[in-house]
């Protein structure tokens, strides 16, 4: 089975969570004027992010060593997304150094053994990644 996941928008941040939080789920992001809510049975993450200007700087510290490099600020927002999609799946994104997370983006098939994740299709200017662990 795959997540559901359910955009919201709204004019705040304090809006967006408390309609977020309303609706429950297993995993939420915020991206004024948008928030992304996940709803599944097992681990998932969800993340949106707005596409913004980045140096080289963010993307050596979010890109680990076997990973190719991003080439523009559009990959490299959807890299460091994917990544914490991924974290917040595996329980805890701040405890994750995005450095030893293999980015999503480079899974054969969005798999990764037990591991599914898929980009999001969202408005312009904005990239999101689902991540979630298939059920054994």
């Amino acid at each position: 089975m795959t997540p559901r996941v359910q955009m919201l928008e709204g004019s705040s941040l304090t809006e967006l969570r408390t309609r977020a939080r309303a609706l429950g789920g297993a995993s939420r992001s915020y991206c004024p004027p948008f928030a992304l809510v996940a709803f599944y049975d097992g681990p998932v993450g969800v993340d949106i992010e707005r596409v913004v200007e980045c140096d080289a700087r963010f993307a050596d510290s979010i890109t680990a060593p076997a990973e190719p490099a991003c080439t523009t600020d559009r990959e490299i927002i959807s890299r460091w997304s994917g990544k914490e999609a991924l974290a917040k799946a595996l329980g805890d994104a701040v405890a994750y150094d995005p450095r030893r997370l293999e980015a999503p983006d480079g899974w054969a098939g969005g798999v990764n053994g037990a591991w599914r994740a898929a980009e999001l299709a969202l408005p312009d200017g904005f990239c999101g990644w689902l991540c979630w662990k298939e059920a054994c």
